[in-house]
């Protein structure tokens, strides 16, 4: 009897597994994305490809691509799942970060991962036009626009850049330590405010966006890199 209920376990297990094995190849597979693939996606499905890629970065198990591969089947069209705003650093590339292949997201990047007219109106192609699900505005620790911001930096076009972030140091008070960029957790702070400050101005300045979050059709999220360690947490 005992026999008999371990092999029906067994069967069970098998059964549940063979349910839930295409979605689990779906995120562990390296696809190039299509226009099928992408309209199958709802904007909680791009979410968790994106947590999944960061999983297996972190975890040094990235996908092994064939990118000349992707870039002939990417000739013809592209259709990614996401687009992530993200700041210039170098140490913070999406792609890599969240381990996507060539035509897999959108990437616009800017010093601060601030949202600007021009960027907005790129996002609005990449969602409304080419049909990306999901907008992530992806800020990081350490990051050297908001310790500029926080310390009153001036220097050339970089001055109206960081005028974006002085709204973020402003709401976030010091709870120990200077008010400057050498207090890496206030820095680390005002980094997260300005993350939620700028999901908040895409809703706010694009009604076209917010249309499509409104309809079901699109998400719009912060999160934030840790350069120590190679962790996304979504907020």
């Amino acid at each position: 009897m005992k026999t008999l209920k371990t092999l029906s376990h067994v069967f069970a297990m098998t059964a549940a597994l063979a349910v839930l094995a295409p979605a689990a190849q779906a995120l562990e597979l390296p696809v190039t994305q299509t226009a099928s693939s992408q309209a199958a996606l709802a904007p909680a499905d791009a979410l968790e490809l994106l947590k999944a890629g960061n999983a297996r970065f972190v975890a040094g198990e990235m996908l092994q691509r064939d990118l000349g591969d992707q870039v002939s089947a990417t000739a013809a069209g592209q259709y990614p799942h996401s687009i992530v705003l993200g700041c210039i650093d170098s140490r913070v590339p999406p792609e890599l970060v969240f381990d996507q292949g060539l035509g897999d997201i959108f990437s616009p990047r800017i010093a601060g991962n601030v949202v600007t007219p021009e960027l907005l109106g790129s996002m609005e192609f990449a969602a409304a036009v080419a049909g990306s699900r999901a907008i992530v505005v992806l800020g990081h620790t350490e990051c050297g626009a908001v310790k500029g911001a926080c310390d009153g930096v001036e220097l050339g076009n970089l001055t109206s850049n960081l005028a974006h972030i002085h709204p973020a140091v402003a709401a976030v008070p010091v709870a120990e330590g200077p008010r400057d960029s050498s207090n890496t957790a206030w820095v680390n702070a005002v980094a997260h405010e300005n993350v939620a400050q700028m999901v908040q101005r895409i809703l706010d300045d694009s009604p076209l966006l917010k249309g499509l979050v409104d309809e079901g059709k699109l998400l719009v999220v912060g999160a934030m890199y840790d350069v120590a360690t190679g962790k996304v947490e979504f907020l």
